[in-house]
């Protein structure tokens, strides 16, 4: 748990049960809910031994790892972990739908607009608005930690892959192709990441996989990324040089998946590399001294604690260590939701307004979107109900738990928790070890034998 003094000024943080222990007495309170921060009556930070800790930021295109651990001599120790889910493709999808009704607009034989200028320019370093976000949430989260907690270094990863080379359209060939699982590096995360770590022919995971041509070499097909997929050893073997049609006559749903995808940019990559500079860069004038790793000793340190794939764990195996010792059970889930819109009004599938939305986002001292706790002495809904509160302005609420919606509660039972600050808090169990794959074949579990 996060420990502030009587100042407001971060602590080390400490174990749930001292934490429970510390409210109990009566020489703390509770200063935020969720995530869970205390405040301490009794103690300063000048009169305090403060260790430190520190963050791993793990980037991703929909979902960031953050983890809050400590070092002692390489070895870590995981304190907090927390998934931040973005919000960049709602953004885009908003933004394109915008864009599209203005075209009709443009195009439909309306009152004229005469032409506004035509020099507009972005300013360098200019991102668009959903990768803007990720870079913005990112850094929103990590100045929140740094309130919370005595954070002293951050530790960020980079891209396993560089899509610029990737797309440069050089071959993989020669020793590149022939070496172990190291050798090409970037194509095969590329493809691992784009072909979802399965055959793309039967669809078997936590299996070694062979790079595979689709349309085989002998037969005219190139060493291009556009021309290569993921395929399990029995598919590599069964498939060999017969052309991809061939092989999945009689299958079109699957011959047509194939031959989509592998023309389709992963997207996600590119949004990673679009953000990692700016959230570089950003990071660095933040405060905290900022280290850089790549994604390779990412994966090798990984590997090394038997710790499965995620993000959160990513996070904490970020750099240079030694080994970890130990990393948390619950992993903290922060959806980015939005604070709402700004529109006053709804309308109708003919876009003519049909209910105007009041002016007034308190009622009776709540909004929605807070978080609050009800108890109800008595009757149909009789028990106590956590979660996100809907007000309406007749004083009965609705308010939303992880069992569903509860509706017409009375305002007299409710009790504030936190006021919505955009985003949205759930929990789910960290995965501890990572499933067991049987022996990789000599050269790596990623090899290319057979093509």
């Amino acid at each position: 748990m996060f420990v502030l003094d009587r100042h407001g000024h971060p602590l080390d943080p400490c174990h749930p049960a001292r934490a429970r222990r510390l409210l109990a007495a009566g020489r703390a309170v509770v200063a935020r809910h969720t995530p869970f921060v205390i405040r301490l009556k009794d103690r300063d930070t000048a009169t305090s031994a403060i260790e430190g800790v520190q963050v791993g930021i793990d980037p991703g295109s929909k979902h960031t790892g953050l983890a809050v651990f400590t070092d002692h001599g390489g070895s870590r120790t995981g304190r907090y972990a927390i998934r931040l889910d973005h919000r960049g493709a709602a953004i885009r999808d908003r933004l394109s739908a915008r864009a599209a009704l203005r075209r009709g607009r443009r195009s439909r034989n309306l009152r004229h607009r005469a032409p506004r200028f035509l020099n507009r320019t972005r300013p360098q370093g200019w991102l668009a608005p959903s990768l803007q976000h990720r870079v913005d949430t990112t850094l929103s989260w990590v100045a929140r930690l740094t309130r919370w907690a005595p954070v002293t270094a951050v530790h960020v990863e980079k891209v396993s892959f560089d899509t610029h080379a990737l797309s440069a359209g050089r071959p993989l060939e020669g020793t590149d192709y022939q070496q172990g699982t190291l050798a090409g590096y970037e194509v095969r995360e590329y493809l691992l990441t784009k072909w979802g770590r399965a055959c793309a022919y039967c669809g078997a995971s936590g299996v070694p996989l062979n790079l595979d041509h689709i349309h085989p070499r002998s037969r005219g097909g190139s060493d291009r990324v556009s021309n290569l997929t993921l395929a399990c050893i029995r598919c590599n073997q069964a498939k060999n040089a017969t052309p991809v049609e061939v092989f999945c006559k009689g299958k079109p749903a699957l011959l047509a998946r194939i031959l989509k995808q592998a023309k389709a940019p992963l997207r996600d990559a590119a949004a990673v590399n679009a953000t990692r500079w700016a959230l570089w860069r950003a990071l660095e004038t933040a405060g905290p001294s900022v280290h850089t790793a790549s994604g390779g000793r990412t994966k090798w340190n990984r590997s090394r604690t038997s710790a499965a794939k995620s993000h959160t764990l990513d996070a904490l195996h970020v750099g240079h260590l030694e080994t970890v010792t130990t990393w948390p059970s619950t992993v903290l889930v922060v959806k980015a939701t939005g604070r709402g819109t700004y529109a006053r009004t709804r309308t109708d599938r003919y876009g003519f307004p049909r209910l105007r939305l009041p002016r007034t986002k308190r009622v009776k001292g709540f909004a929605t979107g807070d978080l609050v706790r009800a108890v109800v002495p008595s009757g149909k809904k009789a028990g106590v109900h956590l979660g996100r509160v809907a007000v309406r302005s007749t004083g009965s609420f609705n308010i939303t738990t992880r069992h569903g919606t509860v509706q017409g509660i009375g305002h007299r039972h409710v009790h504030l928790l936190q006021r919505a600050d955009g985003y949205g808090y759930t929990t789910h169990p960290e995965t501890r070890h990572r499933a067991a794959l049987p022996p990789p074949p000599e050269g790596g579990g990623l090899h290319t034998g057979g093509i």
